[in-house]
């Protein structure tokens, strides 16, 4: 049987831009290392492109074993998008503190790569595959300033929570395994449909959900998430806690949805109590934090519980509102941490008393933060309270409890979003000098920024295409 390469060229593509940047970063001259960002990102705008061309081009590869259809396609339209705001947004991070350039873009073009393959895996190994190329890649960028103790903790930690975490995701892949006798997806819901071995599933569920629980920060799993949001360089921080989460959601969908359509089990329960307790937790234990970062990684915490709400259903108005939800997150965490890693910059500090008169030395900064939190808020006119509407009415009818504790914490979350703006807009600075902003972090605030305004006005045909790339999930 003849492969069709067509499908995959926006991984072929990712495959040679890596090792590219790595070959650059050897024959470039020093000065010019600087100028790699602009390549990688131009690069990823161009797979982007690419990915959007062939949005219709659909197929599967070596033997259903790797599929490619309008989900998948839309699940790498986010990942590229999360790449290219991190690569746009952190090149004066790196050029300051990070040195390395050609190892940092390199390793954040695999971690793509990895996501990628993870939204379009349709068995078990490759899925296991992409999650370990993008977790490998994150455990290096974690750790990437060599010479700082909180960075070397904070990949320290990650590796070891991380490979406890892979360890139990793939004891429980082997043991739905073991009951099915196959690792094609699809054929495992048809299985498992009609199979009787509760006991042994009940714990291979568990496991599973365990293990992508950590990938998403879900409690009880996030234990690692504040330590290493805070420990990690901004820019990666950001793109940990887009592309990472995102990924996994998307391999949750697919084994839950598709793998699980059909057993007797109720792990729509076990969803909507996990995706609760996660949006209590998250937004109650980020009221008394003092450092932007562990903010944002509790902040983080409670918006993985919020998009859990779409996996209670397991409908296409579920997929939906998770792809949604999903899409718009980007930019409201991408404009958040672009902001934090460029006041680091000049500051050298991530407390949020810090950031007193930002509105004075930076109107752009401070309105794209008010922006960015609001959007997470879930506060009218922005993109993030249609996200939250889509996926609140998917457990209105059944589900009323889950919807009301998500009303009631998206109202808290408002509080703690609003202290840091009131340092930004009430406190006067100590430093009350002008913050000049480099181009391309001004073009990422700015187009972050009008993203999440345009979507929460005119979300209509954005939410068509997510409709119509839910509807091809439901089509295999």
């Amino acid at each position: 049987m003849q492969m069709d390469f067509s499908v995959i060229i926006p991984e072929i593509a990712m495959v040679s831009l890596g090792v590219l940047v790595l070959i650059l970063g050897l024959i470039l001259p020093k000065k010019s290392l600087p100028r790699l960002g602009w390549f990688t990102s131009f690069s990823l705008i161009g797979i982007l492109a690419l990915v959007v061309l062939n949005w219709n081009n659909v197929g599967t590869v070596s033997g259903g074993l790797y599929l490619i259809d309008q989900f998948s396609q839309f699940f790498k339209v986010i990942f590229l998008t999360a790449a290219i705001l991190v690569v746009f947004g952190s090149m004066a991070y790196v050029d300051k503190h990070l040195g390395g350039q050609a190892e940092y873009y390199s390793i954040l073009v695999f971690s793509t790569l990895g996501m990628m393959v993870m939204a379009s895996a349709n068995d078990f190994i490759t899925m296991y595959l992409g999650l370990e190329l993008m977790t490998i890649s994150f455990i290096v960028l974690v750790c990437f300033r060599r010479n700082d103790s909180e960075s070397l903790e904070a990949g320290m930690k990650y590796v070891l929570l991380a490979g406890i975490s892979s360890a139990v995701l793939l004891y429980g892949l082997s043991l739905i395994y073991g009951i099915a006798g196959t690792v094609l997806v699809v054929e495992v819901g048809m299985i498992l449909a009609v199979q009787q071995s509760l006991p042994l599933l009940l714990v291979g569920v568990v496991m599973l959900v365990a293990g992508l629980g950590f990938k998403i920060a879900a409690v009880p799993f996030h234990m690692w998430a504040p330590d290493v949001y805070q420990g990690a360089p901004t820019p990666i921080t950001s793109f940990l806690a887009v592309g990472s989460k995102m990924a996994s959601f998307a391999i949750l969908i697919r084994i839950f949805v598709l793998g699980m359509f059909g057993v007797s089990l109720s792990w729509g329960i076990l969803m909507a109590i996990l995706a609760g307790v996660t949006i209590i937790i998250g937004n109650l234990v980020a009221i008394p934090q003092t450092n932007i970062k562990r903010l944002m990684a509790y902040s983080g915490i409670a918006q993985a519980g919020y998009i859990l709400v779409g996996m209670v259903t397991a409908s296409q108005a579920g997929v939906k509102a998770i792809m949604f939800y999903g899409f718009i997150y980007i930019f409201a965490v991408v404009g958040v941490f672009t902001a934090i890693s460029y006041y680091y910059n000049l500051t050298g500090s991530d407390e949020i008393k810090d950031y007193a008169g930002l509105s004075q030395r930076s109107p752009l900064m401070a309105a794209t933060m008010v922006v960015s939190m609001l959007t997470m808020a879930g506060i009218p006119p922005f993109a993030g309270f249609v996200g939250k509407f889509y996926l609140f009415m998917t457990v209105v009818e059944n589900y009323l409890w889950l919807a009301i504790i998500g009303l009631i914490m998206s109202m808290v979350s408002v509080y703690y979003y609003l202290m840091v703006v009131l340092v930004m807009y009430r406190d006067r600075p100590q430093d009350s000098s002008p913050i000049v902003v480099s181009l391309p972090v001004r073009m990422t605030l700015i187009f972050t920024m009008l993203v999440s305004v345009v979507l929460g006005v005119y979300p209509g045909p954005l939410s068509e295409i997510i409709n119509k790339a839910a509807l091809s999930f439901f089509m295999h």
